[in-house]
């Protein structure tokens, strides 16, 4: 099987794109902008959703569905949100086509089908959401309302590249209401953990959790929480975003509820979510000039099992052998395929399962049965070893453990030589153009400089550490009075 994958080195974004499509992950459709996810790569989405579910479960939530479609008046209640998302929106007009009489085969809009009120196809489902939520609390009984829903939400890009921008992905959304502004606070911290846990622990990618600037906060938000994680050609990527509303969204749907001395209060409101885009990211972290290296806590397939023979005879025998392990590694649930196919060879199979990322490959032939062993190899490290039959089983976990501790170190290591701190603006750009990642560097906290440097050097301020140090500095751009570090970086 040949790969032909452009070098990371030579073009990073060439490199990327044809890995999406080599590896069956996903591909371009027939309408703009719009993705069609493949099996293996829809596989790979279907991990994340269950372990992301089973967290969100975890934390007392429970899923729901709200329609795709928003009306434009409800669209527009709460405004910083209707204008943040306004130019992303795709809009409903008519319900219904008639035949063009001018163009046999051909339909046109039937103009007498008008919609009363346009409808939004959502870009993001506060409105419809927080417009339900007021049927749903009267009292401080009814409150908190712990909501998830996966869920495909539309935002009209125009530039588009498969999983990290497209004009329609998959994410889930959590939209929750609570009695109290502590609480509310507490619940948006809660799921920004939720969600660095799951990056590292899972995707084995290495965050920074912090809070976006006022202008990189979501519309319609008093704060947004974030995790960035930092790719391998040096840019960040925003893997996550939890948001306190505070009651921008209850004032705007008159959520109101009774509090313990019969008072009416408005809500307090968060709203937080991941999306198809977590797949770009774990693509870029991770993998290599062979193809994908996927971290065995989400790879479909954990192990592929390749036999070497000649004869039918060769092949029956391996298979009686490797029938037993399957058996034995799905006892312990370890996913693992046998890759028995006889149209195929075994070089071709290395190749493809190289290029899809499968973290560990065993390949059995007439002399390993004589032998009492097996080879094996990883992908990550791109090695082999000879392994005896009698312990491959627990020697094979522990492996996959070994192989998803050392991709989150790797992926920290480069992180850690990628985070420059900078005193000068001179020395900021050549950071930028000649080694890339994070930028810590003293900013004085103004909209106009974030501006300034974005417009002179495309790089915006991926976040405030939450751990980070008070300490006084002078802004790199302006030399004005600065509480602290923040780190820019060009962004995807």
């Amino acid at each position: 099987m040949s790969k032909n994958l452009t070098k990371r080195a030579e073009d990073y974004s060439k490199w990327y794109n044809e890995l999406v499509v080599k590896a069956d992950l996903a591909e371009n459709s027939g309408v703009r902008g719009c993705m069609v996810i493949k099996p293996y790569g829809y596989a790979i989405w279907e991990k994340m959703q269950a372990e992301l579910d089973r967290m969100f479960k975890e934390t007392g939530h429970s899923n729901a569905y709200f329609p795709l479609f928003v009306p434009k008046s409800m669209f527009e209640a709460e405004e910083k949100n209707a204008e943040g998302f306004a130019k992303e929106c795709a809009i409903v007009t008519h319900y219904r086509l008639k035949n063009d009489e001018t163009r046999p085969g051909k339909l046109m809009v039937d103009p007498n089908a008008k919609l009363e009120e346009e409808l939004i196809v959502r870009p993001t489902s506060e409105a419809i959401i927080w417009s339900t939520y007021k049927g749903w609390v009267q009292s401080y009984r009814d409150l908190p309302l712990l909501i998830n829903q996966w869920a495909n939400v539309v935002r009209w890009e125009m530039r588009t590249r498969l999983f990290l921008r497209t004009a329609e992905f998959l994410w889930q959304e959590g939209h929750t209401a609570h009695a109290t502004k502590a609480e509310a606070i507490t619940e948006s911290e809660k799921m920004m953990n939720v969600y660095a846990d799951f990056a590292e622990n899972f995707m084995a990618i290495p965050v920074i959790k912090g809070l976006k600037t006022e202008t990189e906060r979501f519309a319609g938000a008093e704060e947004t929480y974030c995790i960035e994680a930092l790719m391998q050609d040096g840019k960040a990527l925003q893997a996550g975003t939890s948001h306190f509303l505070g009651q921008n969204f209850a004032k705007a749907f008159d959520v109101k509820f009774a509090n313990q001395e019969g008072k009416q209060e408005y809500v307090w409101g968060t709203s937080w979510g991941v999306s198809t885009r977590l797949m770009g990211a774990l693509v870029m972290t991770h993998s290599d000039d062979n193809g994908l290296v996927l971290p065995p806590n989400l790879a479909p397939i954990q192990v592929v099992i390749v036999p070497i023979f000649k004869t039918d005879e060769e092949l029956e025998k391996i298979t009686s052998v490797v029938n037993d392990l399957v058996a034995q590694f799905k006892k312990i649930r370890v996913s693992v395929k046998f890759d028995d196919r006889t149209t195929q060879k075994p070089g071709f199979k290395f190749a493809e399962w190289e290029l899809k990322g499968v973290p560990v490959r065993i390949a059995v032939g007439p002399k390993d049965l004589e032998n009492g062993t097996f080879e094996v190899a990883r992908r990550d490290a791109l090695s082999k070893e000879v392994v005896a039959k009698e312990g491959i089983v627990s020697y094979i976990n522990d492996l996959l453990e070994t192989i998803q501790k050392e991709l989150f170190q790797k992926a920290i290591d480069y992180r850690t030589e990628h985070i420059t701190e900078v005193e000068s603006f001179e020395e900021f750009k050549e950071v930028l153009e000649n080694k890339g990642g994070f930028i810590s560097a003293h900013w004085d906290g103004t909209p106009e400089t974030e501006e300034k440097i974005k417009d002179l050097t495309k790089a915006t301020i991926r976040c405030i550490p939450l751990d980070r140090e008070e300490v006084e500095g002078k802004c790199v751009f302006s030399g004005a009075k600065s509480s602290g570090r923040v780190l820019f970086a060009k962004a995807y």
